[in-house]
Formats: C-alpha cells, sequence, structure tokens
C-alpha cells in the first residue's frame, strides 16, 4: 500500500560516497546568481540578438568559429548544437522558479526564453533545417536533432505550438534526409543496410552540398543514436492521440505510436552496439567494431535514453542500464570524485548535457533513497568543487571543476555553463534528507503538486490526495514528498 513515509538513511553501497550530506557553502540565492553572472558574461544582447558568444575574448556572437582558441576574436558564437543546451538551461530555470512558486522568476526566465528564442530562430536561418549554409544553417544530423530536443522541451513548457511543430519538422528531417540538401537521412533503415550494417543512426551527409548516399560503414555515433530516441520518447510523450499516419516521402510529423515504436528501434540498436556491460558508452562505429573513448555526454544521453524508455515501458531493464551508466562514470570519469575535464573544444558542454539527465535518474525513476542519496552526494561534490574554484569578479568558471579560475582566464561558454547547469537542476536546499509526510508536517492548506521538472499534477491538493498519488516525487507546498 502506498503512504507518504518518512525514509531512513541507509549505508550507501559505495564506501567513496558513504559520508552523509556534502558540506556546501553556496545557497538557493547563489544559485541563481551563477545562472544570471552565466548569462551576463556570454549571452549576446546588442541590437537584441540574444545568442550566446564562444568565449570571454568575443565581444559578440555573429558567426560560427573556433574562437580564442584560433586566436579569433571577430566575434565566434558558440555552436550551434551547443546553444540548444544553452537554450535548455533558462527552460530550465523557468521550471524550477516555477516548482519554488517565485511568480516573480518565472516571468523574468519566460520573457528571457522569448527573447532567446528569437534571437536563435533569427540567426540560425529561421530554423529552416534544409538550409546547409555552413555559417548559420545546417549540416549535421546530431546539431539539428539537439535542437529537436530543446524545441520538444519549451513546447512541454510553455505550450506554444511552434515549438512542437519545429520540433517535429527537425526530427523527421534528419529521419528522412532533405529533398533540398539531397541527403538520404540519418536512419540506416535495416531492410537497406543488410547483416550488422543495419539499424541505428548515421552522424553526418558528405559532401555538405552534394551528398552521396550513405554506406554502411560510414560513421554511427552515440551522440546522434542516443538524443535521437530522447527526441523521440519526448515527442510521443507530445503529440496528440489519433493522428492519420502520413503518406509522403519525408513527412515533417509522425504519429504518437510510430515515435515511440522508432524509439525502442534506435535504442535497442545503438544499446546493443555501442554499450558494453559495465555501462560503457563507445563513441561510435564505422562498421567494424565499436570505438570506445570516454566522453561525458554519450554516457548521458544514454542515461537519458534509457530512464524516458522505463518511465514511458515501465521496463526494468531500462532502468537498470541508466544505473550501469551512471555508476561508470562516478567509477571510471571522476578524479577524487570529481568529474574529469574534457579539453577538446566545445567539450566543456557536457557536464551540462549531465546535469540535464541524471537528474531524471536521481528524481524521476523509482530509486531507493541509498541510490538517491549516492548520486545527489556526486552531483553536490562536483557543485561545490566548481562553486569554490569560480572566479568570483565575474561570477563564472572554468569548465575543469578541479581548477580555480582567475579573473585573466579566457573562458569559453561550453565549460562555463557546467555549474550553473548544474545548480539549476539541483537546488543548494535539496539535500535530499528523508521526505516528512505532509500529516506529520506543517499543514498550510491546499496546495498544487508538481513533478520535480515543474509539471502540474494535480491542483489545490490536500495530503490525502497526494497520498493516493502514484509512486513517485512530488513538490508539494515547496516540500519534497516521496509516495511509496
Amino acid at each position: 500500500m502506498k503512504r507518504l513515509s518518512t525514509l531512513i538513511l541507509c549505508v550507501l553501497a559505495w564506501a567513496g560516497y558513504a559520508s552523509a550530506q556534502v558540506s556546501i557553502t553556496y545557497d538557493d540565492e547563489a544559485e541563481w546568481k551563477a545562472y544570471d553572472d552565466f548569462n551576463t558574461v556570454f549571452l549576446d544582447k546588442t541590437n537584441s540578438k540574444y545568442i550566446y558568444k564562444a568565449d570571454t575574448k568575443q565581444s559578440r556572437a555573429d558567426h560560427r568559429g573556433n574562437g580564442y582558441r584560433d586566436n579569433d576574436v571577430s566575434g565566434c558564437a558558440a555552436a550551434i548544437w551547443c546553444q540548444a543546451i544553452m537554450y535548455d538551461m533558462v527552460i530550465n530555470a523557468y521550471n524550477r522558479a516555477k516548482v519554488e512558486g517565485d511568480d516573480t522568476r518565472m516571468k523574468k526566465y519566460r520573457q528571457l526564453h522569448n527573447s532567446i528564442y528569437d534571437g536563435e530562430k533569427s540567426h540560425y536561418v529561421n530554423f529552416d533545417f534544409h538550409n546547409c549554409n555552413t555559417n548559420n544553417g545546417w549540416f549535421v544530423y546530431d546539431d539539428i536533432m539537439w535542437w529537436t530536443c530543446a524545441l520538444a522541451r519549451a513546447y512541454e513548457t510553455f505550450g506554444k505550438m511552434e515549438y512542437l511543430t519545429n520540433s517535429e519538422k527537425s526530427f523527421c528531417r534528419v529521419w528522412y534526409g532533405s529533398a533540398k540538401v539531397g541527403d538520404d537521412g540519418s536512419y540506416a533503415d535495416p531492410a537497406r543496410f543488410e547483416g550488422k550494417y543495419g539499424g541505428g543512426m548515421f552522424w553526418e551527409w558528405q559532401p555538405i552540398n552534394n551528398p552521396n548516399p550513405h554506406k554502411a560503414g560510414d560513421f554511427r555515433s552515440a551522440c546522434i543514436n542516443f538524443p535521437t530516441v530522447i527526441a523521440a520518447c519526448l515527442l510521443h510523450r507530445l503529440v496528440p492521440e489519433g493522428r492519420t499516419p502520413p503518406t509522403s516521402a519525408r513527412p515533417v510529423r509522425q504519429t504518437k505510436e510510430w515515435y515511440l515504436e522508432k524509439a525502442k528501434e534506435v535504442y535497442a540498436w545503438a544499446d546493443g552496439t555501442l554499450v558494453n556491460s559495465d555501462g560503457r558508452v563507445a563513441d561510435g562505429i564505422h562498421g567494424g567494431g565499436p570505438e570506445y573513448s570516454d566522453h561525458l555526454y554519450n554516457q548521458a544521453t544514454y542515461i537519458g535514453a534509457s530512464c524516458m524508455l522505463y518511465l514511458l515501458t515501465h521496463e526494468i531493464s531500462y532502468l537498470t542500464k541508466a544505473k550501469k551508466a551512471a555508476d561508470y562514470v562516478m567509477s571510471n570519469m571522476c578524479s577524487n570524485y570529481i568529474l574529469k575535464y574534457e579539453t577538446g573544444y566545445e567539450q566543456g558542454i557536457y557536464a551540462a548535457i549531465y546535469a540535464q539527465y541524471i537528474k531524471m535518474l536521481i528524481y524521476d525513476c523509482d530509486l531507493s533513497y541509498a541510490l538517491m542519496k549516492k548520486y545527489l552526494t556526486h552531483i553536490q561534490r562536483n557543485i561545490q568543487k566548481a562553486y569554490t574554484n569560480m572566479d568570483p569578479v565575474r561570477g563564472i568558471q572554468i569548465g575543469n571543476f578541479a581548477k580555480k579560475t582567475s579573473e585573466d582566464d579566457v573562458v569559453e561558454s561550453y565549460g562555463a555553463s557546467g555549474m550553473p547547469a548544474l545548480m539549476l537542476m539541483f537546488p543548494a536546499s535539496d539535500t535530499a534528507t528523508p521526505f516528512v509526510g505532509a500529516k506529520e508536517d506543517r499543514y498550510d492548506g491546499p496546495s498544487d503538486v508538481y513533478t520535480p521538472e515543474g509539471k502540474l499534477v494535480m491542483k489545490n491538493a490536500t495530503p490525502e490526495q497526494v497520498h493516493k498519488l502514484d509512486s513517485g516525487l512530488y513538490i508539494f507546498q515547496r516540500k519534497k514528498v516521496l509516495v511509496k
């Protein structure tokens, strides 16, 4: 029988994380300030542009480029796919403000969201995903798919049909290819590519302006396969029932059932091909064996894809895989509990992607208290290290959480996104302490109930009504309540 309960702190299975609460020196206000400081430093607002700069040496965000790493200070914008991750952050800020019941911040971040959306749309050719202009157009499949996910979340949060329309258009452009560009699509259709070469998603089309048909040995990477699963799960959750299946060769939207079917199919291929028994995700495959190199964004999207399919299907195997992937990160991709920094250009964004999906695992997926505590302690250690090592003048951190950031450091927006992205998803006041049932705590009258992501579950609920909800974690009267 379900009940609101006080949970007893268990001895953690992992000795390295067995200490109780991490001692933190930041608070909720410091977290909000960190996000605002990130935008102050990196968001180009000149002429109402509202897209992100590549680094602190850029006075504006005008064009694609590698920024100060190539001694270019001519106005380099952050990479197009990383703009999508930074766009996710403003959606997360709004949702957190909503959960906290902060009307002032809700208004602030909704307005900021609208400005960033308009700025990104204007800069990136009006979200015409068939425009492969190499400066501000679209020419890699995963660039498009990251935006599919972000636009779906925007629709889920704000409800504007334009966001869902663009999300579906971008998904279908990746899946089916483009008559205008001439590519045959990312989907490696098993009916076309026989045997072991069939299945999954190709990473790119080449050449950009006159593509050749894909061959069996072309690169199929984790960074397109697992975001495709996430996007398909999001769209399955969001599109209405009862659509008529499209009949055109290149549709711009699909049915609810089709999205889930393809999410499962792509996941099955990618999980079976790119992930080992320890939960380690390979970067991709060119037709031979999987090519392993550890990247946090691949682990993160595998966690996210696994969690989303678990939540949609309730099949425990998906949750088992998500936990293995998270455990692999903690065991093999941390040094003294802190995430190792990947130094390649744009790779600093990986921690922000990790924030998006590790939260889903911790709060949405029916974990035991011991596991919740283990994973949350891991996150809090990283936030605290980053906060200790940030530049207090500009309020930003270089992305290598273990390294002190000085006022004179050139900081890329990619790495700088990590600390505020994690902070937005994990409030300082969230300690994962035992949850106290509403009956046993002060009762302020009927209140709305939300998921940790800010989705309204029930309006004007009483403790008795919360008691009857499905098992899971909820926000009730600004407290976290676990229904078992």
